[in-house]
């Protein structure tokens, strides 16, 4: 069972099914993507407990597979207690879901080195944290998801509208903000680490990526790291992972600060699932993220994770003005988004496009990423780039 049936909830039920499981998907909206491609779907307030708990016993799966941030962690716990098996663990979900937990863990309870932060739980807080920290910050409700209430605050006269605004876009309930100091780093990575039930903690090429308004924007494998950094970023994996325990793919982020070839590697955030960023994997290596997440949760050999070569992913978006959903027909009914220009997104050579299929549109929403290869990181790049540019939304015909 899926809880959460989003882009990479699609690609772990497309792979689930590859090794003949039979696949539920849950969201909190119909027509999820991953619910195209499942047995069964069902549409459940995943924040109520008890619709939660009602809708995972109806059904006794054997594994329950969290994919989003907005649980009611406190039910997984106890549908773990009764015998279920919860990826990676209740514990580790629950932790993981708020940037406070998961960053108290690095930070204080395994001594990693992340940005200085303060917590705030009211303007007037966030104004006295703020300072010591030394102007920009970045401010960041504790709960949420696809960067939604981040902003970057450059003085004492934004800190009422990033407070505002980090509530407006925070998840669940309770007012809590992160707030940390701004760090210059030259780039921000992904360790894809995988846990198994049994044997060695594996390690994927590190990949490199952008985000803007707190959300990626685009990816590459392999970024180019030195050994001294990629063992550093590794070893931090390596420790968080074993802490949260469990079994299956983690998301690990890092920024790499200073100097070229000397900089230092600071703790981001994790993410106990495929990450958005990993959606590369699908055209940079052996085995893709989310063949590699099912294969741990089921406890099937993984004899070796091997880069294919230079690779890219470039998401595509709805526009700024997209409308809260789409535009209704003659008759008043929804229609769904066409896409345009795949002809000439996909004449571009070693290039895929996956369109996600979500039925509702909203600004900058993610509803789509074109993946490409190249002979080096540059044309990867610009090749994803290019495909991506030639796909445009229309929200009514």
């Amino acid at each position: 069972m899926l809880l959460g049936s989003g882009e990479l909830g699609k690609e772990v039920a497309i792979a689930a099914q590859r090794l003949g499981c039979r696949v539920i998907a849950v969201d909190r909206y119909a027509g999820a993507p991953a619910m195209a491609v499942a047995q069964v779907s069902e549409v459940v307030a995943m924040t109520d407990p008890d619709a939660l708990k009602a809708v995972v016993r109806r059904h006794r799966p054997d594994v329950v597979i969290p994919e989003i941030e907005a649980l009611a962690v406190d039910a997984l716990a106890e549908l773990e207690a009764e015998g279920l098996t919860v990826i990676p663990t209740a514990r580790a979900t629950a932790v993981t879901m708020n940037r406070d937990r998961i960053r108290d863990l690095a930070a204080t309870g395994l001594d990693l080195r992340t940005a200085r932060f303060a917590y705030a739980e009211s303007a007037a807080e966030l104004a006295a944290a703020a300072a010591p920290l030394g102007w920009p910050v970045v401010v960041k409700p504790v709960m949420s998801s696809s960067g939604k209430g981040q902003s970057v605050v450059h003085g004492p006269d934004e800190i009422e509208a990033s407070w505002a605004a980090a509530m407006a876009g925070a998840r669940g309930a309770g007012a809590r903000v992160i707030v940390e100091e701004f760090l210059r780093f030259s780039l921000e990575i992904t360790l894809l680490t995988v846990r198994q039930w049994q044997g060695p903690i594996l390690f994927c090429p590190p990949i490199g990526h952008i985000q803007e308004r707190g959300d990626y924007q685009c990816s590459w494998q392999p970024a180019r790291l030195g050994k001294a950094q990629l063992a550093a970023a590794q070893a931090m994996a390596r420790a968080v992972t074993d802490n949260l325990g469990g079994a299956g793919l983690f998301g690990v982020e890092f920024f790499l600060c200073g100097e070229p070839g000397h900089e230092e590697v600071v703790f981001s955030e994790l993410s106990p699932r495929p990450h958005d960023t990993g959606l590369v994997t699908l055209v940079g290596q052996n085995l893709s993220e989310f063949e590699l997440h099912l294969r741990a949760v089921l406890g099937l050999p993984i004899p070796e994770i091997r880069s294919l070569g230079a690779a890219a992913s470039r998401v595509i978006l709805a526009g700024p003005e997209a409308p809260g959903s789409a535009a209704p027909d003659a008759a008043g009914e929804p229609v769904a988004p066409a896409y345009l220009g795949l002809e000439q997104a996909l004449a571009v050579p070693d290039s895929q496009v996956l369109l996600f299929g979500k039925p509702e549109l909203r600004p900058w929403r993610r509803l789509g990423v074109a993946l490409a290869r190249g002979q080096d990181e540059t044309e990867a790049r610009q090749r994803a780039d290019a495909a991506a540019a030639h796909v445009r939304v229309q929200t009514s015909r």
